[in-house]
């Protein structure tokens, strides 16, 4: 679980330099006085998380990075704490925290490849944090593969080593922290993709500058608690919207029948579906409050069109004749739109002009699709990804994942804190779909709309995931969905 809070924002390695610059040419705070700040930060933080442990173990590099764990190990000491520090190369008088590990008077071990640890009840990563973007080599990224295979707690300071602070990818070893404290602000590579896996829980200290930190533009903010408003007394259902779903193809029905029914949960007035026509009687049986309708082809679906006032599209839709025919009507409709599996997977084969008003939403595959990439090249840079979808396609994109992030053309982003891994089962993003196709057709603009749908999804995902992440189902997202859009899941 993540403790960044929702009005949290994150940044770049660029824009903390510029902080660190800030207090020392503005502030008067030189290097060495943040770094005590640091370090008192994080041993004030270790001990309220680990109040058992009395034994340290310090990794440290050759940066300033080195130099905080360098004073945490002093402050340990002095308390009396048995404390082991290793470094990458014997320590000089040049080191950040040569004097203050000379004058607590412990003693320092260059890492042996090979040998074991030394014991400790918690593990210090302090080799890089965020002064490194490529993977590590030889002596570094052997200690890291050894902090890894202990089986104590390992804390980070600042940032994984080995982790891409800017964009959280991992080239190479990184060290899997169970705690990460991030000094002065939060920072965009530990939110997204597999920086979660790796940098566990995400601790932010700002050392103080919390008035300087706000004078930045960040890179991505966290999306707010979803929050909808009341509805009038004298509201009908026509007010609440229409929403068609369009897929379904032979196979697949169950994908429409889960957007129709998140659709319906996040309160849309009503809800159809254009689907083969073997699938209606499923539909009439299991979720009478959809209509749903077999359509063969275009004329029958531009008769639907005219009576909704959004879509849905793509959910089980396929990639054949029948699939694309009702893909390019949909299109051609011009009305506000989500956009979702096989609908992404045509426009990634087929450009088409595209509705004003138009949310996709690819997990990374589709994402390479759409942008004639890999899957690696992705996950390497989320936010690129995100700003180039958005940009290419003039849409708000919400690019699905741990950490999802949501684009649009001006460059905004924003990043979801919650979700879980129970939510990687099949469905989870055609009850995405739903819920973002049923905020739409309530009066949403599609930014709105992909931030309230991603957050009420992944809530909906925790809440569900109270009783185990393993086999969790989408259809156990509903019943939660219905309370978070009414406000009683606020926690």
């Amino acid at each position: 679980m993540t403790e960044i809070l929702a009005s949290r924002a994150v940044y770049g390695t660029a824009q903390i330099r510029q902080l660190e610059r800030h207090a020392l040419e503005v502030l008067q705070l030189p290097v060495d006085a943040l770094m005590k700040r640091a370090a008192q930060a994080a041993w004030q933080r270790l001990r309220s998380e680990w109040p058992l442990a009395r034994s340290l173990l310090v990794c440290c590099g050759p940066g300033n990075n080195g130099g905080d764990g360098c004073l945490l190990a002093a402050l340990a000491k002095a308390a009396d704490w048995q404390v082991d520090v290793i470094a990458l190369a014997p320590l000089t008088a040049s080191h950040p925290g040569f004097e203050a590990l000379q004058k607590a008077g412990v003693q320092v071990q260059v890492h042996v490849p090979g040998q074991p640890l030394p014991q400790a009840d918690l593990q210090v990563d302090a080799i890089f944090g965020i002064g490194l973007n490529r993977a590590p080599e030889g002596l570094a990224a052997d200690l890291i593969q050894a902090l890894n295979a202990g089986t104590v707690p390992v804390l980070a300071l600042d940032c994984p080593s080995g982790l891409n602070a800017d964009t959280g990818a991992a080239p190479g070893a990184v060290v899997r922290a169970d705690a990460t404290i991030t000094f002065l602000a939060g920072k965009s590579g530990l939110v997204t993709g597999q920086a979660r896996d790796w940098a566990g829980r995400l601790i932010i200290e700002p050392l103080g500058l919390e008035e300087a930190v706000t004078a930045l533009s960040p890179v991505a903010t966290a999306l707010p608690w979803p929050q909808l408003p009341p509805r009038p007394r004298a509201m009908h259902k026509g007010r609440n919207g229409h929403l068609l779903v369009v897929g379904g193809e032979h196979g697949t029905g169950g994908a429409v029948h889960l957007t129709a029914m998140a659709a319906l949960r996040s309160g849309a007035g009503l809800v159809s579906v254009a689907t083969r026509s073997e699938q209606v009687l499923a539909f009439n049986t299991r979720c009478p409050e959809v209509m749903a309708l077999g359509v063969n082809g275009p004329p029958a679906l531009e008769s639907m069109l005219e009576k909704v006032t959004g879509l849905a599209v793509g959910p089980g839709l396929g990639q054949g004749a029948w699939g694309h025919a009702l893909w390019l009507t949909a299109l051609d409709s011009g009305k506000p739109m989500v956009l979702d599996a096989d609908g992404l997977n045509m426009l990634a084969q087929e450009s088409h002009a595209l509705p004003g008003q138009l949310v996709l939403t690819p997990h990374p595959g589709e994402a390479a699709r759409l942008l004639h990439t890999t899957v690696p090249d992705i996950e390497a840079d989320r936010y690129a990804a995100v700003r180039a979808l958005a940009q290419r396609y003039r849409a708000v994109v919400v690019l699905k994942g741990a950490g999802s992030l949501i684009g649009d053309p001006d460059g905004r982003i924003v990043y979801c804190p919650w979700g879980n891994p129970g939510m990687a089962v099949g469905g989870m993003g055609d009850t995405l779909t739903g819920i973002i196709g049923a905020l739409l057709v309530q009066g949403h603009h599609p930014w709105e709309a992909a931030g309230l749908g991603v957050a009420l999804h992944a809530l909906a995902g925790d809440r569900a995931a109270r009783a185990g992440e393993r086999g969790l189902l989408p259809t156990d997202l509903l019943p939660e969905l219905r309370a978070l859009v009414n406000g009683q899941a606020h926690a």
